[in-house]
Parts: C-alpha cells; sequence; structure tokens
C-alpha cells in the first residue's frame, strides 16, 4: 500500500486523517487514524500486534477506526471513530515506558481530536502510562476516575445482545441449554464464557494459545474446542472474541452455527459475507452493534464514571439488537446494512457545526464550554 493508494482508501471510507507515529528511541511505530468526528472527538482502542507489514498494519487501522464510528453512533453516543496500532515483535510483552510516554506524546498533539481506549494487547497499566503524557485517555485506574477494564461491561452487552437473537431465532430469548462456542478466551472471551455457564448455557471455548482457553474452561466448567476446527463447531451460537476477519466467503460453507453474535471487531472480510450468511439462514448481529459495551463503558468517565450505570447502559444492547434486527427483517435486508443505515442517518442528522470536532470546541457533555479534560476532577 503505497502513498496514493492510502489516501485513496481513506477518501472512499471517508477518513479525517492519519498520523505515522515513530520514535528512534523506544522503537515505536504506529499508526494513528481518525474516521469520523461528526459526532464528537474521535475514540478507539490501541491495538499492539505484531503485523506481517506496514501495510496491513494500515489496512487495520483504516477498518478499525471506520467501524468504531458506526459502533459509536448506533450506540446513540456522541463520538467519534478512531483507532492506533502499534507494530511490535510480541504483543503479550509489557511496553516500555519509554514507548508509551512517546505514543502518548503523539496522541496528545492531535489536541482531543482522537481518544485513546484499550484494545487487544492493551492493559490499564498502559494507559496510565499514556496518561502521565496526555489527558485524552481512557480506561484508566479507577482511583484516576477512570474505567479500569473495559471487558466486563463489553461482555455484559454481548449477553444481552445474544439473548436478542436467541428470541429472533428461537423465539425464546433465554440461553439455558443452548449451546455457543466461544471463539477466543482474552479478556471479553473470558468473561463471556462466565455469563454464559451462569445464564445455564453449554459452552465450548476455542483460543489460539490452548493453556488458555483450558484454564478458561477449567475455571468455569465449559469444554474446550480445537481453534483451528471452532468455525465447524454445530451450535446454536457462535461467538467470535478474538482478532476479525474470521467468516469470508470461504468459511461460510462450514459454519454449523444458526447464528454468529460476538465481540471481535470487524467478524466479516467483505461486505458480501454478510448476504452469504443470510443466505444459509444463519442470523449475524453486526459487531458493531454488539460489542459497543466498551465504549458505553468508556463514556461514563465524561462525566464522572459509574460501573452501575454502564451495566445499564451496555444491557440496553439487547434492545438495540432486537431493533437492528426487526429493521432488517421488515426491509428485508441484512441485520448488517439495516445497522449501517441507522448508523449513517445520525452522522447525517446530528453532526457538530461544520461537520469535524477540532480542539478546543465543546462536547456534548460539557455544557457549551471547550473540552479540556475527560475526567470531571482529574486532569
Amino acid at each position: 500500500m503505497d502513498g496514493r493508494s492510502i489516501g485513496d482508501a481513506m477518501a472512499r471510507a471517508g477518513h479525517e486523517q492519519v498520523v505515522f507515529v515513530a520514535d528512534r528511541a523506544s522503537e515505536l511505530r504506529a499508526v494513528i487514524a481518525i474516521h469520523s468526528t461528526a459526532l464528537g472527538p474521535s475514540l478507539g482502542g490501541i491495538r499492539f500486534w505484531r503485523y506481517p507489514s506496514e501495510a496491513d498494519a494500515v489496512r487495520d487501522v483504516l477498518a478499525l477506526s471506520e467501524a468504531m464510528t458506526y459502533k459509536a453512533a448506533v450506540a446513540e453516543l456522541h463520538q467519534g471513530g478512531g483507532k492506533a496500532v502499534v507494530m511490535v515483535d510480541d504483543p503479550d510483552a509489557p511496553r516500555s515506558e519509554a514507548l508509551l510516554r512517546a505514543l502518548g506524546r503523539a496522541i496528545d498533539e492531535l489536541g482531543g481530536r482522537y481518544i485513546a481506549a484499550e484494545d487487544v494487547g492493551a492493559t490499564t497499566r498502559d494507559m496510565d502510562v499514556i496518561a502521565e503524557e496526555t489527558p485524552w485517555v481512557t480506561g484508566v485506574a479507577e482511583e484516576r476516575g477512570g474505567s479500569g477494564d473495559p471487558s466486563p461491561v463489553t461482555a455484559v452487552g454481548v449477553l444481552h445482545a445474544m439473548h436478542a437473537v436467541c428470541d429472533e431465532v428461537f423465539g425464546d430469548p433465554s440461553l439455558r441449554r443452548r449451546r455457543v462456542v466461544v471463539q477466543g478466551a482474552g479478556h471479553v472471551g473470558a468473561h463471556l464464557v462466565a455469563l454464559l455457564r451462569d445464564s445455564h448455557a453449554d459452552v465450548a471455548v476455542a483460543d489460539v494459545n490452548t493453556s488458555r482457553a483450558s484454564a478458561v474452561a477449567d475455571e468455569h466448567g465449559a469444554e474446550v474446542v480445537e481453534h483451528e476446527h471452532v468455525l465447524e463447531q454445530e451450535c446454536d451460537v457462535l461467538a467470535p472474541c478474538a482478532l476479525g476477519g474470521v467468516t469470508s466467503l470461504e468459511t461460510v460453507p462450514r459454519l454449523r452455527c444458526r447464528a454468529i453474535v460476538g465481540a471481535a471487531n470487524n467478524q466479516l472480510t467483505d461486505p458480501s459475507v454478510a448476504g452469504a450468511l443470510a443466505a444459509r439462514g444463519i442470523v449475524y448481529a453486526p459487531d458493531f452493534v454488539v460489542n459497543a459495551g466498551g465504549i458505553i463503558n468508556i463514556a461514563e468517565e465524561f462525566t464522572g464514571y459509574s460501573r452501575e450505570r454502564a451495566l445499564k447502559r451496555a444491557a440496553a444492547i439487547g434492545e438495540t439488537t432486537a431493533r437492528v434486527l426487526r429493521v432488517a427483517r421488515e426491509r428485508g435486508v441484512t441485520p448488517e446494512d439495516a445497522a449501517l443505515e441507522l448508523a449513517r442517518g445520525r452522522l447525517r442528522t446530528e453532526a457538530v457545526p461544520g461537520g469535524h470536532w477540532r480542539p478546543g470546541d465543546p462536547a456534548a457533555w460539557t455544557d457549551g464550554q471547550p473540552l479540556r479534560t475527560l475526567r470531571p476532577g482529574h486532569p
């Protein structure tokens, strides 16, 4: 992907800004993408990942930031979509303080147009270090006014989306005795397994790290299935909770599920996959609807964090999912198309003056005052 094709890709998807970041001393190599600030400052997680090439990193950050725009819009939040990817050799290795501070300085230079959060490979400790350099970071420790790890709230949203999908598919929202296969035993996947077992579902879990899958399964009384064959598992609901791109035109024929409801971002490799799933009678709940619990949780930081409010709002993802499925059924379109239309409707009708949020502008939660800090009473 050369410079011209990056510009073309940005123009096609409507991206506002892409920033390449490098710091020789800490060996930081990162890309920050702002897709839209039409509804407010862009927000999205920082992903630490080993990419085959810089071009792969750029493709990922462009797709992820666009999805964040639609996620926030469908969730009725007043923020836009952004994302950052950091190219590392080992995503599980702790990051140096120097690298995190360099990333924090790069984020700070954007003046609030991009607000950072946790994503794959990131930790609350990472957010705390970044916050030493910039106020434009969320998910910091609760004693600093933050919300900490968003994974538990994300999992709650996924669970309620599953209830809505089960009601649509089976005429009963209950998960009792439903077989659910969770792909990914990381932060969200592990919490989701626990919630599903509490709901009396029959749960299986798979992970590229087999020891991690076994540990989660042992703790919650779930079954372990091989990661390589997770898509072929016969089940009521498949829950992708790892990386995206798991569902393609090639994998759709192998699926043996009735529905797909998971937390992974960008689960479909191509828009046409949504139609292929519908043709097979598989109900796909759009990932950017289902996994909005994380940014809903983060948004609570802006007015004074409350876990109770965050969980209540994440539970409403069930109602949003039901609405998307109803609109899809009534209009004869896929749930993906129905959700995108809802999101784009907000982007058209509720955009900030001028269509772009600028540093120093007010945000929806600042009562007309310039946005200077994210967390009341905290820097």
